[in-house]
């Protein structure tokens, strides 16, 4: 038997939605066991009310902040702070931050060099420091069957719920990603053997090695679907643990 994978789940309330703690939770369980939940703010302003039920629900500790000065925060330094001093005392195995403020950039670079995998969760218009830093960064908008802040905060006004899947990006719009496209075939080309064939595990391991990019913020649920979305590539032996892909770019029909 092997010890279980522990991670410390943090939350910053103020700049992360409320309605998708259960997708984070259950994307997080494919990691191993969220052992550590907090969540940070300062709980009695009206703002942060559609927390309090899914503190209770997934068993998540709030930890009060008040505000010392006038439009500033202390949440932030606060989760910081213990952060650090779980890194030593509970010594999880990893960290999730739920944030979509690039002002935890340091502490995620931190963390990391310390040897412990944090894993992102924030809005898409999260900044891209902060997505990059992390080992692996997920829009919270994307993960599982997401709806919308409007659609959640309608449909709990008026008693109802209407959860729909996000759109995934079409292959169009995925080649104008310049830095997506040159993410893929630089790690294609680093795995592929001589006739230019890539196990497409090897090109995903090398990709989670030099990025936090995460194909479900393009609406794909795993790497070879959106590989396939994309006609750049070709992809053979589908259906099986040996597929593989080429770079398009080869000469290959």
């Amino acid at each position: 038997m092997t010890d279980t994978f522990r991670i410390a789940l943090l939350i910053d309330a103020d700049n992360a939605p409320a309605s998708r703690i259960d997708a984070i939770l259950n994307d997080l369980a494919e990691y191993g066991e969220v052992t550590i939940r907090r969540a940070y703010g300062n709980w009695t302003k009206p703002e942060l009310k559609s927390w309090i039920q899914e503190l209770h629900d997934a068993a998540i500790r709030p930890m009060q902040q008040f505000d010392l000065t006038a439009h500033k925060n202390a949440s932030d330094m606060a989760l910081a702070i213990d952060a650090v001093e779980l890194l030593h005392s509970a010594v999880p195995d990893a960290f999730a931050l739920v944030s979509s403020d690039s002002d935890f950039t340091p502490l995620v670079h931190y963390l990391r060099e310390k040897g412990r995998a944090v894993y992102g969760y924030g809005r898409e218009k999260t900044p891209a420091p902060f997505k990059s830093a992390c080992t692996r960064f997920t829009v919270v908008e994307k993960l599982g069957d997401a709806t919308s802040e409007e659609t959640t905060d309608t449909a709990a006004d008026n008693g109802t719920s209407h959860p729909r899947k996000p759109a995934a990006t079409s292959g169009h719009a995925l080649k104008r990603n310049a830095r997506l496209i040159q993410l893929l075939r630089n790690s294609i080309a680093a795995a592929a053997d001589d006739d230019g064939w890539a196990l497409v595990g090897s090109v995903v391991a090398r990709i989670h090695n030099q990025s936090s990019e995460d194909p479900r913020n393009y609406g794909y649920s795993s790497w070879t679907k959106l590989l396939k979305a994309i006609d750049l590539f070709e992809l053979k032996d589908e259906g099986t643990s040996a597929i593989q892909v080429s770079d398009r770019r080869n000469g290959r029909k």
